[in-house]
């Protein structure tokens, strides 16, 4: 772990365990993080066991061993996924513990791979996470997704610079986007939610049948669900304890009715999935189902990832983004998701949360599927705000409502 950042850093481990999870006493933390950045892991380990938790159990991952084995296994193994691995997180779950996911990966890692063993992979471990995802999207748990620089992925962000350089750059633009330099991030951390909680507060009061996106490459009409909730990244678990789920955070967010997305969109920003890039991309909808799919690099394997399953043809999310916001000023394009969906309006293909329906957390699938919201194996969200967006909504009684104009808040 740099010593130049190590105060910045102790901060950002602190804030992580108060803000992110907000560790329980005697609870279990389970930590994901890859051996690169195994100093700042252990740090968040630290401030877990200092904010009394129970046990803290790190599971570590390793790109040079995961190129490896996409190079030299055999087809096969793709698709299988151990029953040991779906049992350990299904395990902490009933434990209640907290989960703190470090990403820190090169976004180039998996390239030239063949797709199919990365669709294969992809399909397999959905399937395998499946009760876990469950409990995740209903917030049965507190978790939370962070970053931390690597060198693979600040090389990619920063390619002209040194390399000791630039996973210093990225460390300060993380450390910016989470709002550390703050005197107090815990409290500056508190009223940035409050800012949040204030749009989705609007929203909700508006009670809106549909959102029409248009710009350049978009011309999309999204359905909402008669009982959908927008709201922050901020959440409650099943035990009331409050948790933040992405950090950075600058978006609200709802779900879209699994039938009522028609027309199409365009992508705005690249997209990082399963090691690879996927850019310049358009996706058309009929009924709700993704019919049609282009792209401009990595058409392949963004057609693979709309054919995960049945439900993957259609979306689970959709979160608003101004486009003057702190990471898109920042003008740093991070070929991740955690901060380019914060820099932009997006959407998710996959999986709906089901407390973004009123009572959700405790609806069957079967129920929440009548509900409107989309079930898959998969979640994946993708960019497609920029300066140029204008979002209307239209309530029941057909009044339109501008949303955004020009990219920002019109509320």
């Amino acid at each position: 772990m740099t010593e130049k950042y190590a105060l910045q850093l102790e901060k950002y481990a602190n804030l992580i365990v108060k803000v992110g999870v907000n560790v329980q006493p005697g609870q279990s933390v389970f930590i994901s993080g890859s051996i690169e950045i195994a100093p700042f892991v252990r740090k968040v380990a630290e401030k877990a066991y200092d904010a009394g938790a129970g046990n803290v159990y790190v599971d570590w991952s390793d790109e040079a061993l995961s190129r490896l084995k996409f190079e030299r296994a055999a087809d096969e193994v793709f698709s299988q996924f151990p029953s040991w691995e779906t049992e350990k997180r299904n395990s902490f779950v009933e434990k209640g513990a907290c989960f703190i996911s470090i990403v820190s990966s090169n976004p180039d890692l998996l390239k030239g791979i063949d797709t199919n063993k990365l669709s294969s992979f992809q399909r397999a471990s959905g399937q395998g996470l499946q009760e876990f995802r469950r409990a995740v999207q209903s917030n049965k748990v507190s978790w939370t997704v962070v970053a931390a620089s690597s060198q693979g992925w600040a090389s990619k962000v920063f390619p002209d610079l040194e390399p000791a350089d630039a996973v210093n750059r990225l460390w300060e633009a993380i450390l910016d986007a989470v709002r550390i330099h703050n005197d107090d991030p815990v409290q500056a951390w508190k009223e940035h939610h409050s800012t949040l909680i204030s749009k989705v507060d609007v929203l909700n009061s508006k009670h809106l049948h549909k959102l029409h996106y248009t710009a350049p490459g978009t011309d999309l009409t999204i359905e909402l669900p008669e009982k959908h909730i927008w709201v922050g990244a901020g959440s409650n678990n099943s035990q009331g304890n409050a948790f933040m789920a992405n950090m950075p955070t600058e978006e609200v967010f709802t779900v879209p009715y699994r039938d009522g997305v028609n027309g199409y969109v365009s992508s705005t920003k690249p997209l990082s999935y399963g090691g690879n890039i996927i850019d310049n991309f358009k996706l058309t909808f009929e009924k709700g189902r993704i019919v049609k799919v282009e792209a401009e690099q990595g058409q392949e394997l963004l057609q693979k990832l709309v054919d995960t399953d049945e439900g993957s043809h259609y979306l689970g999310e959709v979160a608003l983004v101004p486009h003057i916001s702190p990471i898109s000023n920042s003008n740093i394009l991070f070929y991740n998701t955690l901060f380019d969906e914060n820099a932009s309006n997006h959407l998710a293909i996959g999986s709906g949360y089901a407390f973004n329906v009123k009572g959700g957390e405790n609806l069957s699938a079967e129920e929440l599927a009548e509900a409107g919201v989309n079930s898959s194996i998969t979640h994946v969200d993708f960019m497609i705000g920029s300066a140029e967006m204008d979002i209307d909504g239209i309530d029941y009684d057909g009044n339109v409502v501008p949303v955004f104009r020009k990219g920002g808040w019109a509320l």
